[in-house]
């Protein structure tokens, strides 16, 4: 199912992986973990992960056998205020669907 922001801007693979690591905050991931839950395929996520990590928008956490784990840095400016238009857009969004609701029933 696609989320309320991704029916908003698309369904880019990079907007694909905010998306699923802005709404899983709460544990690391390896990149394995999220190119196959966010459903992006793993040689695409290979592609721009290395420029989200130079922007410092995701960090490594750990590491877990060979694999690296990753979240959002939440320390970044740029990821808060992402994370505050994300959920503005899905807020809307969800209005905006309350309100087709209301005028059907």
């Amino acid at each position: 199912m696609t989320s309320a922001f991704l029916e908003v801007v698309g369904e880019s693979p990079v907007f694909k992986v905010l998306d699923f690591l802005t709404v899983n905050d709460d544990f690391d991931y390896s990149m394995t973990d999220i190119a196959k839950l966010s459903e992006v395929g793993y040689s695409t996520l290979k592609l721009f992960w290395p420029k989200l990590e130079e922007e410092k928008l995701v960090i490594p956490t750990r590491v877990v056998g060979k694999a690296k784990m990753y979240k959002l840095n939440y320390q970044n400016i740029a990821v808060k205020k992402f994370k505050e238009f994300y959920w503005a857009i899905t807020k809307e969004a969800i209005g905006r669907i309350k309100e087709k609701t209301a005028i059907l029933a």
